[in-house]
């Protein structure tokens, strides 16, 4: 991991609730600054806009430079050459209106949807009819950050207490809005839970696997802020969504699953190719990681045995045991995963196969 990636999470995302959870895992007090980005209550509402979203994107015609002759050309570069520049109208580029970054390039068609009014004016609208009286001692703003440069945001709504089920799974229930200025992340809201004794988030498997899912995306059109009363009624606001979670977790930890048929699982999971190599040793040490976790590492193994315990051993294995690829840290690579719903995707990709084994069995 670079140092410029600790360095931007430590100022460009905002963690809640320390005095109860604890600091984030990339805490460094050398790297934050004049204000530190831990609070231990919710986030303030200002905070999210003075230290996150206090610039705008804007847009500018696609221009670029092509050779020019003695007709054509427009200007003249540095070292005497003729350039010849084309306006592409079909075309704009999104920037940074604080530092000019370059953020993407769309269609003429293509609206932006600003950060502050999107993740914060109104999730909160949706959350309740006050507008931005969202820092209450029932809900607040328990996570807010900027990626990717400024590219992609979210800021999570949350109560500050976990629950409790009674087979004794806590998580925390909340919102989490998201929003890009780089196409890669549409702007939606999703219901999602995180459960607490590995800081793992659950995108509604259950609901994921049977097409509903607790996610309201609005298209980048003319009329998408009208879309937002029906975002109010699709949601189902976090209470809903705890209550639902609850159920899901009985369901699941109600589910038997055999030694046998966890090892169907597994070829299922995580297929191991004949030929010897590369892929079958990673293959089988995925295998491996994943039979740990589930025997005896204590974010799965005391739900092992049952369908909750298989599903929690495969996000918690995706969330901290996969490789990162690239540059990302970890700690972005699962928020752009979560923001993005490829976390829900793989945990109802995983339900799926456990439910072909035990229907199988």
């Amino acid at each position: 991991m670079t140092k410029e990636t600790i360095e931007w999470l430590n100022n460009f995302t905002l963690i809640g609730h320390t005095d109860k959870r604890g600091k984030a895992w990339h805490y460094r007090k050398s790297d934050q600054g004049v204000q530190s980005n831990h609070y231990t209550g919710f986030v303030p509402v200002a905070d999210v806009v003075a230290r996150l979203f206090d610039w705008e994107a804007q847009a500018a015609p696609l221009r670029y430079d092509v050779p020019g002759t003695i007709e054509t050309f427009t200007n003249i570069s540095d070292n005497g050459t003729m350039i010849r520049t084309i306006t592409d109208d079909s075309r704009k580029v999104i920037y940074r209106s604080d530092t000019g970054a370059l953020l993407g390039v769309f269609k003429e068609s293509y609206r932006i949807h600003q950060f502050k009014e999107w993740l914060l004016d109104n999730l909160a609208s949706l959350i309740t009819p006050d507008g931005l009286a969202v820092t209450t001692d029932s809900l607040g703003i328990g996570s807010a950050g900027l990626l990717k440069g400024g590219a992609q945001a979210w800021v999570q709504l949350e109560r500050p207490d976990n629950v409790t089920t009674p087979e004794g799974v806590s998580f925390r229930s909340s919102v989490l809005a998201s929003s890009s200025h780089d196409g890669t992340v549409a702007t939606q809201f999703s219901a999602v839970q995180t459960i607490v004794v590995c800081d793992n988030t659950h995108c509604w498997a259950l609901n994921e696997a049977r097409g509903t899912g607790m996610r309201f995306k609005f298209k980048r059109t003319k009329n998408s802020l009208s879309k937002i009363s029906d975002a109010r009624q699709a949601l189902g606001i976090v209470v809903e969504s705890a209550d639902r979670f609850a159920a899901d977790v009985a369901e699941l930890c109600a589910t038997t699953v055999t030694d046998r048929q966890f090892s169907e699982f597994l070829k299922v999971w995580a297929p191991v190719p004949e030929e010897k190599g590369r892929g079958r040793t990673l293959a089988e040490n995925k295998r491996d990681a994943l039979t740990t976790m589930y025997n005896t590492d204590m974010r799965a193994a005391p739900w092992r045995g049952t369908a909750f315990g298989v599903l929690q051993s495969v996000n918690t294995y995706n969330h901290h045991g996969s490789t990162v690829r690239g540059e990302t840290s970890r700690a972005e690579r699962n928020m752009t995963n979560a923001i993005t719903g490829k976390t829900g995707e793989a945990d109802a990709e995983a339900l799926d196969m456990l439910n072909r084994v035990l229907v199988c069995a």
